[in-house]
């Protein structure tokens, strides 16, 4: 029946339920869990969890490194919540605010061995809610029945694919809009059929399709781009690309809401916090459980694709971006660079990014 959620559908409530602090059940080869985000994770919930057994914190391999944890897994740890140590453990656990005024988290015991493959879709779960990479969650061996009466979200991901499909976007509308750098502008609204956030073409002119265009991928950034933050060059690069394009004539900015590398603004301004505490911005990234870039860039040669173009001028700095265009088809004839808006707050910032993520700066 055409009323029952689909996969996608119930994937997207998922996300909800975790950002509301409600657990869900995920399902894997006849094997189930409930599973909750920690930052969500109230006392009561926690007490209910306990009733169905032993509770265990999953976290990333890259939180286990901080923590002095062993993962014995590429995808995930299973760190073993204490019967006696409450949600505040567990935040302290999962969250590195507090890491160095308390280094010592220990001793943390982790599960070795068995099935992983429930938390390392937990922590994937919890990533696409923007959500610290964090998830508490407890084995429903028979208690199967008795946590679907309270009308949660049950995922069943036996069939679901190792790397997840790209979300099949579609243009909800477009309209002419006279910009700054041309009057000749239009945006694009671009929706994912999963449920996450809408991305943006900007149309500067009208660029020939046969013919590579002058384009740029810009993830979004709230603090840069609309606030003139100084700790990153997000904004002078947003300006800088639409200004070039509105001198060229024609080109593309495809805005992506991918903050903070794709972690959210939340998470990035943890990661800001860490940084306050001397972290480099690839450190706190990783003390937070996260990799250094979490974004999806597959997204930005889709909606080329969508808008006719098949080569471009990229103007970035990032090698990356130049790899995933021609790995998804869309020829990269030119790197265009956008060396901009360094300055005494960014630096090191920049710095980091060139030593470390590989940028040309």
């Amino acid at each position: 029946m055409s009323l029952r959620p689909s996969q996608t559908e119930l994937t997207a409530r998922a996300r909800a339920d975790l950002r509301m602090g409600l657990p869900v059940v995920i399902e894997i080869a006849g094997q189930a869990a409930l599973v909750v985000a920690s930052e969500t994770l109230g006392p009561a919930r926690l007490a209910d969890l306990r009733g169905f057994g032993q509770v265990i914190l999953a976290v990333t391999p890259r939180r286990a490194a901080t923590l002095k944890a062993r993962a014995y897994s590429d995808n995930v740890a299973r760190v073993i919540v204490p019967e006696d140590e409450g949600v505040e453990w567990i935040t302290g656990v999962a969250d590195p605010a507090d890491d160095l005024r308390k280094p010592m988290k220990g001793p943390l015991l982790t599960e070795r061995g068995g099935d992983d493959r429930i938390a390392t879709a937990a922590i994937v779960l919890a990533k696409s809610a923007m959500l610290l990479p964090a998830a508490v969650m407890v084995s429903l061996d028979d208690g199967l029945a008795v946590a679907l009466e309270h009308g949660l979200t049950r995922l069943d991901l036996t069939d679901a694919p190792a790397e997840a499909p790209l979300a099949t976007l579609a243009e909800v509308v477009s309209a002419r809009v006279p910009l700054e750098v041309s009057e000749a502008g239009r945006l694009h609204i671009y929706r994912p059929e999963d449920g996450g956030e809408e991305h943006y073409a900007v149309e500067i002119g009208r660029p020939y399709r046969d013919e590579p265009v002058l384009a740029r991928l810009h993830s979004a950034c709230f603090t840069g781009d609309l606030l003139g933050s100084l700790k990153c060059d997000c904004g002078p690069q947003l300006r800088a690309a639409l200004g070039a394009m509105g001198a060229n004539g024609t080109g593309v900015l495809l805005y992506l809401n991918q903050e903070g590398r794709g972690i959210g603004l939340a998470n990035k301004m943890r990661a800001y916090s860490l940084q306050d505490q001397g972290f480099d911005t690839v450190e706190a990234n990783h003390r937070l459980g996260f990799e250094d870039d979490e974004r999806d860039f597959r997204i930005g040669s889709e909606i080329l694709k969508k808008m006719g173009f098949s080569s471009v001028r990229l103007m970035t700095n990032n090698p990356a971006k130049v790899a995933m265009m021609e790995a998804q088809g869309i020829r990269v004839a030119e790197r265009v660079p956008l060396k901009v808006g360094r300055g005494a707050h960014n630096t090191a910032y920049l710095d980091t990014k060139a030593a470390k993520s590989g940028h040309l700066l």
